[in-house]
């Protein structure tokens, strides 16, 4: 089966999943049809699905991780400053790391928008649907939303990563307060020490709450330096911590501050 048969596979069988799509006639263009997918793996519950179409989506989804290209984690170049800090641009699903934090909703369970462009969605969608079913086990468990500030670690499924740490970041509506600022706080803390308590030696962070959650940029990355670098000092198991961003103002923003 080629690439292209395998993501056409994959469609069929998620759209038989359903009655209302069942007729739905799959597009010509790979680049619809990869649309098409993600889409429906964005909206599909998390609920089994065949060993096949599994075997199928994991060959598909890591030869796209391949066709974009991995980075290295160890390759970054570090700060000038601290050799255990590095700032790097790039999509954090082909990055190969220990752990990287995906800024996840209190329901843990991925974005359920197709196709939105929020890290949550699409660390999912490149994880593949094993994904959404470990956090739907591990909220069925605790039996609550996840708070705000505190985190869960899955395995990374498809990702080139081994494992992928789950936070919730602060909503801001308004301006912003003290209580928002710990919260951030507190969601870089919580990972770090997950990530350290789990063995984790490596682990980027994406840019948490400051897309859909609006909470500034600039105060976010001051918040996060400084919580990072504090545990560091205390901390001997965790050798790199990576800040990824992926907009070029989000880049500008890190490089004014010593890492």
């Amino acid at each position: 089966m080629t690439h292209s048969e395998k993501r056409r596979y994959l469609i069929q069988e998620l759209l038989r999943e359903s009655p209302q799509y069942r007729n739905m006639e799959i597009p010509a263009s790979p680049e619809e049809q990869k649309r098409l997918l993600r889409s429906l793996m964005n909206i599909r519950s998390p609920r089994p699905i065949g060993t096949e179409f599994l075997q199928i989506q994991d060959e598909y989804l890591r030869g796209e991780v391949m066709e974009k290209g991995i980075t290295h984690s160890d390759t970054l170049p570090v700060s000038p400053f601290n050799h255990r800090l590095a700032l790097w641009r790039g999509d954090i699903t082909t990055l190969k790391v220990d752990g990287i934090v995906n800024a996840a909703n209190s329901a843990l369970r991925g974005c359920f928008v197709p196709c939105h462009s929020c890290v949550d969605n699409i660390i999912h969608s490149s994880s593949g649907i094993q994904l959404r079913l470990a956090c739907d086990e591990l909220m069925n468990q605790q039996g609550y939303d996840e708070p705000t500030g505190k985190a869960k670690i899955t395995p990374a499924f498809n990702l080139p990563c081994n494992y992928v740490l789950h936070t919730v970041g602060p909503i801001v509506h308004g301006p912003l307060t003290e209580e928002h600022c710990r919260q951030l706080a507190d969601c870089y803390q919580s990972c770090l020490e997950l990530a350290a308590d789990s063995g984790l030696k490596s682990i980027a962070f994406c840019c948490i709450s400051t897309g859909e959650f609006h909470f500034p940029q600039k105060k976010a990355a001051k918040i996060a330096v400084q919580t990072v670098t504090k545990f560091l000092e205390k901390d001997s198991q965790i050798r790199k911590v990576i800040f990824n961003v992926f907009k070029q103002e989000d880049y500008e923003i890190y490089k004014k501050i010593p890492l």
